[in-house]
């Protein structure tokens, strides 16, 4: 009586498993996290105003230095500093 190899896959399933795992490390290394902050959501958090106040202040400071009428509050100069270290 001869058996043949009926319903038997050739394939080899650890291998297969072996290579899917490698594609799925393979397929994660393609891809970074990535975060980006709509503009929207920027003008809710008030930055773009923060940023033009602060630079329309140093232009502004820039101005006053190069005409030589920029003034420095010596007092509040003072406590600025005593504060910073004091904390």
């Amino acid at each position: 009586m001869k058996i043949n190899n009926y319903g038997v896959n050739p394939i080899n399933p650890y291998k297969n498993q072996q290579l899917k795992t490698e594609a799925t490390k393979n397929a994660g290394m393609k891809f970074a996290d990535q975060i980006e902050i709509s503009s929207q959501a920027k003008d809710l958090q008030g930055i773009k105003d923060y940023s033009t106040e602060r630079a329309d202040k140093v232009q502004r400071i820039k101005q006053q230095i190069e005409a030589g009428t920029y003034q420095v509050d010596a007092n509040r100069l003072a406590n600025d500093i005593a504060t910073f270290y004091r904390l």
